[in-house]
Formats: structure tokens, sequence, C-alpha cells
């Protein structure tokens, strides 16, 4: 993961901790003790360090894959269907931390530094794919 080092060191900037503790899988909230706010705050250090853009919303919404909202989410937990998108879209995440019920409110739970990581690449690459002529 070339992009992994610049995630690493920007994720310890944001939350004020020792670069050592940001490993690949390490949850950002679990392990890392990052709160919401958080998350705005790395994604802006993360759009910064790496030139791209990250919409607000665009995890969760890339999360549900071809799903419609309220297939995704059945009265705040993820649906069965749903969670088979986070497991796809997750695939960094121990199979075990994806059971239902799974609240929609707790997704952010299970992002790690690798998630934040394949979000980078993938903008990246579809930064290049916009500009490179069809």
């Amino acid at each position: 993961m070339a992009v992994f080092p610049k995630v690493a060191e920007t994720v310890a900037d944001a939350l004020a901790c020792d670069k050592e503790r940001v490993k690949l899988e390490a949850s950002l909230i679990d392990d890392l003790g990052a709160e919401s706010i958080d998350f705005l705050d790395i994604v802006f250090r993360l759009e910064r360090a790496f030139k791209v853009k990250i919409p607000r919303g665009k995890i969760l919404e890339e999360a549900r894959g071809d799903l419609s909202e309220s297939e995704f989410d059945k009265g705040g937990i993820v649906s069965d269907p749903g969670l088979e998108c986070l497991k796809s879209f997750l695939s960094e995440v121990p199979p075990e931390r994806l059971k239902s019920p799974l609240k929609v409110a707790d997704i952010p739970r299970l992002f790690t530094t690798e998630t934040f990581c394949k979000i980078v690449i993938r903008q990246q690459r579809a930064a290049t794919a916009a500009s490179s002529p069809a």
C-alpha cells in the first residue's frame, strides 16, 4: 500500500496519537479514539495531502452499493442485503465485526486506517479516469 505511510501520518496528526499506533487494521474509533468530528478533520487532511476530493457522505453511499437507502437501512438497522454490501465494500474489516443486528449509526466504528487508504486510492483513480481522454 503505497499510500499507507502518508495516511497513517495524517490520521496520527488528526488524532494527536503516536504514528506507531496507527496500524492498517486499527479501528479509528475503537482503537484510536476518534470521534465523529475527527472524521471530518481526517477527510479534510487527506484531501489536502493527496490532492483528491472526498465528498461528504460518499463513504456510506459507496458502502450501500446498488441498494437504495430504504433497502439498506431498515429502521436504523442495516438489512441483510446491506450487510452483504458492507462486507464487500469493507473487505478489510474482520467478518465477525459485520454481524446483524448492526446499527447504521455504528458503521463508522468499522472504519480502519485501511478503509481510508482504499478511499484515497479510489478517489485518485476516479480523478485520473476523469482527466484521461475517452
